[in-house]
C-alpha cells in the first residue's frame, strides 16, 4: 500500500470546513436548547396551568436554523443519506465523475434555494415583520438561517467538488480500495 503525502488543505477550504464546524455544534446547541424549552412549556401548561407565549415558535425558528446552519456540517463529515452501491461497482475515476455529477446538481440546488430566499430574508428585515403572536417576534432573525446556512453549504460544496477533483480527497468517503 502505496502512502502519498497528505497534501495541507488550502486556506478557504479549511475556513469553511471551519465555519460548517462551528455551525454545526450551533445546530447543536439549538436542538439540545430546543428539547429544553419543550420541557420548559410543558411544565408550565401542564403543572402551572399558564398558557405559553413563545414557546412554540422558538421551538420551531430553532429547529428551522439547526436544519439550514447544522446542513453544511453534514456535507462535511458525510453525514447525509448516501447509498454507495452504484459507487462501489466503480473504478475511483468513474466515481470522481460522479460525485461530481451529484455534486453540481446538490450545487445547483442549493444555488437556486439561496436565489430565492435571500429576498425573502431582505423584505422581511427592510419592512420589520413580526409574527402575529403576542411575542411578536422580528422574523428576520429566525429568516436569516436560510440564506446563511445556504451560502455556506454552497461554498461547503465547492469546497468538496475542489478537494475530490484535486485527489486531495476520495469521492464518496471511500477508499481506492473499496469494492463491491
Amino acid at each position: 500500500m502505496s502512502s502519498k503525502p497528505i497534501l495541507p488543505l488550502p486556506a478557504w477550504v479549511a475556513a469553511v470546513n471551519a465555519v460548517s464546524r462551528a455551525f454545526g455544534v450551533f445546530s447543536a446547541g439549538l436542538i439540545v436548547l430546543s428539547i429544553i424549552v419543550v420541557c420548559h412549556m410543558v411544565f408550565v401548561r401542564a403543572v402551572l396551568g399558564h398558557s405559553s407565549i413563545w414557546q412554540t415558535e422558538f421551538v420551531t425558528f430553532s429547529l428551522i436554523a439547526a436544519t439550514f446552519l447544522g446542513a453544511p456540517y453534514i456535507l462535511l463529515v458525510h453525514g447525509h443519506v448516501c447509498v454507495d452501491v452504484v459507487p462501489l461497482m466503480l473504478k475511483t475515476s468513474a466515481r470522481r465523475r460522479l460525485h461530481f455529477i451529484g455534486s453540481l446538481f446538490g450545487l445547483a440546488f442549493a444555488a437556486i434555494f439561496l436565489y430565492a430566499a435571500i429576498p425573502w430574508w431582505w423584505e422581511a428585515w427592510s419592512t420589520g415583520q413580526t409574527t402575529p403572536s403576542m411575542w411578536k417576534a422580528r422574523m428576520w432573525i429566525p429568516m436569516l438561517s436560510v440564506p446563511l446556512g445556504l451560502g455556506l453549504l454552497c461554498l461547503q460544496y465547492l469546497g468538496e467538488i475542489w478537494l475530490v477533483l484535486s485527489h486531495r480527497a476520495m469521492p464518496f468517503n471511500l477508499s481506492a480500495e473499496d469494492k463491491l
